[in-house]
């Protein structure tokens, strides 16, 4: 694991504090969405096939920095779309860093160089750069040729301006797990600490055919702590040893689909950053009114293969505060790479996904239209009244 000091002991206080609180359920993370659209269009992506009104759509800086308190996570995540394309994302994130928030602004780096003069070098703000492999194996997955030099490029400009950069991949099945291993090398030459998840399998995300389920995850994870024991390598990766330790098989773990809540222009997402089946007007509502035990693996159909990092790096930090004795073999002995697995969940009982996603979207459109009528009328009677009044 490699977080900043300061980070993790802020990171400490919050749980230690909301445990002394007595809550059962709190957030680490906001993951704030401030636009969909995105200047690439990935394969394995699902949040950017919305109509053009809804892409159009912008959250003010206002409506981020309330929502930012309004949710009380010490950490806020980023992410889009391309957050870049935001015209006051500059403003948006001076305004956290002021309110003493970690900022990790998610970007695939095309318009990094242009865009480093809005922001300033900061211990509560990082650059994490969407880096799925190298070159060939990036390009591939964005879709578009040139993308890992200029990425590339971007990150060692940044550095050089004193801005902390880190990189976030995401592992797709039919990636070599020696070429993974290979892109990690490459990345800790960088000087750059790594994110890493297995894709979520988005329902309306292009390509299906591409991601890993649970066992593949597991034993392709082992595969990779062990070349990386093999070789000696030094990968500096930004997760929690319990996570990874989950990602390796090793550890029995239900997700924490609060732990990272989303905000973006529909609103706050229920239930979690990966999976959008309805939204509310307030974080209070989102904690009370979500239905959280029909969610997860064994729970639900579409969370059956799921071990992303938003829904587990929370499980693994609670955990540390309530079994820390579940680090122990990690830290004697590092990551087990060979041996029995920890238990799966029971998915006899997962019920069987629901398809709401057209129903929210002509919710909002519905929702769009009435406010472009209630303008158009408005500008009607303004004109009306000017003429009256010549």
């Amino acid at each position: 694991m490699s977080v900043p000091v300061r980070q993790a002991a802020a990171v400490a206080a919050y749980i230690a504090k909301q445990k002394l609180m007595g809550k059962k359920r709190y957030p680490l993370v906001l993951m704030l969405e401030p636009l969909f659209r995105c200047n690439l269009a990935c394969a394995g992506c699902g949040k950017i096939d919305y109509p053009a009104p809804i892409l159009n759509q912008r959250l003010s800086p206002e409506q981020c920095w309330q929502a930012a308190e309004e949710c009380g996570a010490p950490m806020v995540a980023i992410p889009g779309g391309e957050p870049l394309i935001h015209k006051e994302i500059g403003e948006i994130v001076r305004g956290l860093v002021e309110r003493k928030k970690f900022v990790s602004l998610c970007t695939n780096a095309l318009l990094l160089e242009k865009k480093l003069d809005l922001f300033e070098p900061s211990p509560y703000l990082f650059f994490s750069v969407h880096l799925d492999g190298l070159e060939e194996k990036h390009d591939e997955a964005v879709c578009q040729d040139g993308v890992f030099k200029k990425a590339v490029d971007a990150i060692k400009v940044a550095q050089d301006k004193g801005f902390q950069v880190n990189v976030n991949a995401t592992i797709f099945d039919g990636y070599p797990v020696d070429e993974l291993a290979d892109y990690l090398d490459y990345a800790a030459s960088l000087n750059v600490n790594v994110s890493m998840s297995p894709g979520f399998a988005y329902e309306r995300a292009p390509d299906q055919e591409s991601f890993l389920n649970r066992q593949k995850t597991k034993k392709y994870f082992r595969e990779l702590f062990k070349i990386r024991d093999d070789r000696g390598s030094k990968w500096t990766l930004a997760h929690s040893d319990l996570y990874l330790d989950f990602l390796a098989g090793n550890q029995e773990m239900k997700c924490t689909p609060w732990g990272m809540p989303t905000y973006n222009v529909f609103g706050w997402q229920k239930p979690c950053y990966l999976l959008g089946e309805g939204h509310v007007d307030s974080f209070d509502e989102l904690m009370e009114t979500t239905d959280w035990d029909s969610y997860g693996t064994g729970a639900y159909e579409k969370c059956n293969d799921c071990m992303a990092h938003c829904g587990y790096e929370p499980t693994a930090a609670d955990m540390s505060f309530t079994k820390p004795w579940k680090m122990l073999p990690i830290l004697m002995n590092g990551i087990k790479t060979e041996g029995p697995m920890a238990p799966e969940l029971d998915l006899r009982a997962t019920r069987p996904a629901i398809d709401v996603h057209e129903e929210i979207v002509d919710a909002k459109m519905a929702e769009l239209e009435a406010e472009r009528q209630a303008k158009t009328s408005a500008r009607s009677d303004s004109t009306r009244t000017l003429i009256n009044n010549v």
